[in-house]
């Protein structure tokens, strides 16, 4: 097995690495259970793809921010490892295809000479965290956002409490009410505001998009900063102890929320904070390291061949920025792909013209702050030789789509494709949308929402449709009126027709058109809830009929063959078949774990590692007796009732009793001690208990 001692200075990242690399040769050599080992790696960044035999690796690019130097790492990974690709995501992160599994170690180390990690980019943890793209220079922000946002993913990354949820969990940062963090379709939100002069947040919780999309709740209207690390921690641990673990369709936050209440959740989260070590954590923001402008003393003298295109792309692709005499530079990415060719160039362009940085927005875009005005036409001429000059950034005719049936295991239609066609039709027939920002068009290719179909004012979801004679055809979902309107408050996309997917474009025309005639200048929102669903419906009705297909409705858009319906298992939140022995052994390292962190004074850790393993335990009893184990405090109390009320163990107390310490005692190093030793003496007990129990079963037999 490779060693990658000498390129990590890191010992924890070292460490990270090194179990990855073992862990594939264990799988390799059939020593750890397939689900398992997915669970494992989908938390490193490792994920399958449609394609057999081959990872999409996804970079965790915490709220978009990316360094010349780190472009510059992942070009050369991206080369190295894949195929010289890059695709932006709706969340902010890079993600590159193709790569061989046991090469996976080997580019993360690399990834990591310039602190680019792949750790929780995917499975049951607390994703990137997302943030305003132009946070920092928003002209509307009361303060710049990005301090606290990075503050809050280097406090939670490897932290104990949210390393093995029932599934994952989203956190967005909006520089300012108009919300461009999208807080309100996130686990938990964040709003900057002031209060008095001082430095808050309005928090949103619960809200989230696939085939349930849910509107997230207030959960404070307003947190000083400092509070905000301790409150996510309170919902991070009732998410871990309450949320589902059996069914994937019901495990996320919005289920809990809705299961329990609003108020009842708080109550829970405020109690919560009396077992959490820090009540408050000050964060320095003046101390964040604020990416600054160079000295740019010699304008270089450039000519601008084509003055109207200039002139329509300084109109759509520059961004307003507060600090004056400087602008941002919107560059469109078509499908947020792009190579790893332009992407080095660019790196040195904002390197020695810029701040040394890019931000990748929410929109599968990339934002260039801190240009000064002067160097507007230099700028449009180097980016013009890279290709990226296309008018209409973050306009109508910029349109999100996640990867679809190119390489997720989930797709169903093509999303790119369709994506790409319908851009054509704008530029094409509808030039008049280049400059518009109202209507906002996005495409998933599944009801897993990862183009944010359900939020858009025109959304599409792919799907399928079975025509009278049982022959399969690519279909859209045609979603309508939904929309972002500011201060954590947004409304979802009413489901209107399904259309084959070869009709896509037309469906579009006609909302298009209907909007043209009769909005008479209101927003697409607007205009939509005050026509309703079923003007709509009687619209593009006609566009259903599935009794009429030509042969060209069989092939999907982007392809050349036949569409097949074809489904894999996907890997979004990495579902683990629990085995018996595995988690008996899976305790013993959360012991470990614990010890270690005690060891180094980290004592809410160590009491959390200590916790996981009193829970893993237990479930591993409960499993072996064909018990379900939905959430943690079922498996609490189905212990309890099962195990020591019938006096089958005897623990001197309940385990719930035993167990719920953790939320009743502040994280001292005495408490600690005596917890960790609880966690193991337990662990012995059922194991002892389990041989005993299999030693009669052999004798029976």
């Amino acid at each position: 097995m490779q060693s990658f001692r000498t390129e990590i200075e890191n010992p924890i990242v070292e460490k990270d690495i090194i179990e990855l690399a073992k862990k594939i040769e264990l799988f390799n050599n059939g020593k750890i259970d397939e689900e398992k080992f997915r669970s494992l790696r989908l938390a490193r960044g490792v994920y399958g793809q449609r394609q057999e035999g081959v990872q999409m690796i996804r970079i965790k690019l915490p709220y978009g921010k990316v360094k010349s130097k780190q472009l510059r790492r992942i070009s050369d990974v991206s080369d190295e490892y894949s195929r010289g690709r890059l695709h932006i995501t709706t969340r902010q992160d890079i993600q590159i295809h193709y790569v061989d599994l046991n090469r996976t170690p080997e580019l993360w180390a690399e990834l990591e000479r310039d602190e680019v990690t792949l750790r929780e980019a995917c499975g049951n943890t607390v994703r990137n965290v997302t943030a305003s793209e132009t946070a920092g220079i928003d002209v509307n922000e009361p303060f710049d956002v990005s301090p606290y946002a990075d503050a809050l993913f280097r406090f939670f990354l490897r932290n104990p409490i949210c390393q093995e949820m029932g599934r994952k969990f989203k956190v967005s940062f909006s520089s300012s009410d108009e919300d461009t963090g999208l807080s309100y379709l996130h686990d938990l939100g964040f709003i900057a505001k002031t209060k008095e002069g001082i430095r808050g947040f309005k928090v949103m919780i619960g809200g989230g998009l696939g085939s349930q999309p849910r509107h997230a709740d207030v959960l404070y209207d307003f947190v000083e900063t400092d509070k905000i690390i301790p409150i996510m921690e309170g919902v991070l641990r009732i998410f871990d102890r309450h949320g589902e673990r059996k069914s994937r369709a019901k495990a996320r936050m919005k289920f809990l929320i809705k299961d329990i209440g609003l108020e009842a959740f708080r109550a829970l989260v405020d109690e919560e904070q009396n077992a959490i070590e820090f009540k408050s954590v000050a964060i320095d923001a003046d101390a964040y390291e604020v990416s600054t402008p160079v000295e740019v003393t010699e304008i270089p003298q450039v000519e601008i061949k084509d003055q109207k295109a200039f002139e329509t792309w300084k109109a759509t692709n520059l961004v307003p920025q507060k600090q004056a005499g400087y602008v941002a530079i919107g560059i469109k990415v078509l499908l947020g792909d792009f190579y790893t060719d332009k992407a080095r160039l660019l790196a040195d362009l904002v390197e020695h013209y810029a701040a040394g940085e890019i931000r990748l927005s929410l929109r599968q875009n990339i934002l260039i702050p801190f240009v000064k005005e002067e160097l507007v036409p230099f700028f449009y001429s180097e980016l013009e030789k890279l290709g990226f000059v296309e008018a209409g950034y973050n306009k109508a005719v910029d349109i999100t789509a996640c990867p679809g049936t190119d390489t997720c295991n989930l797709g169903i239609a093509s999303s790119t494709g369709i994506a790409d066609e319908l851009e054509r039709v704008i530029k094409a027939e509808y030039p008049q949308y280049l400059n518009n920002d109202d209507v906002v068009i996005k495409i998933s290719g599944c009801m897993n929402a990862c183009g944010q179909h359900n939020m858009a004012n025109i959304g599409f979801q792919g799907m399928s449709v079975r025509t009278p004679d049982k022959l399969v055809a690519p279909a859209l979902q045609v979603l309508l009126g939904g929309g972002n309107l500011g201060d954590g408050n947004g409304v979802f996309a009413d489901k209107v027709v399904k259309v084959p997917s070869r009709r896509g474009p037309e469906a579009l025309r006609r909302i298009l058109n209907d909007y043209e005639a009769n909005a008479n200048g209101k927003p697409f929102v607007a205009y939509y809830k005050e026509t309703g669903d079923r003007y709509f419906y009687d619209l593009l009705n006609d566009l259903q009929d599935v009794s009429n297909l030509t042969q060209e409705d069989f092939i999907d858009w982007g392809s050349e063959e036949k569409y097949e319906k074809e489904i894999g298992i996907g890997e979004c939140a990495g579902v683990v078949i629990d085995l018996i022995a595995t988690l008996f052994l899976e305790s013993e390292e959360k012991i470990e774990n614990a010890q270690v962190s005690f060891n180094d004074k980290v004592y809410s850790a160590a009491i959390y590692h200590a916790y996981s393993s009193l829970v893993n335990s237990a479930k591993a009893l409960l499993l072996a007796e064909n018990k379900k184990t939905n959430t943690h405090a079922g498996i609490i109390s189905q212990f309890d009732e099962l195990f020591v009320t019938s006096g089958k163990i005897d623990l001197g107390q309940s385990f719930s009793d035993l167990i719920y310490q953790i939320n009743k005692f502040a994280p001292t190093e005495a408490f600690a001690a005596k917890y960790i030793e609880n966690a193991n003496t337990f662990l012995q007990r059922v194991k002892a208990f389990r041989e005993e129990q299999n030693e009669l079963n052999r004798q029976a037999v």
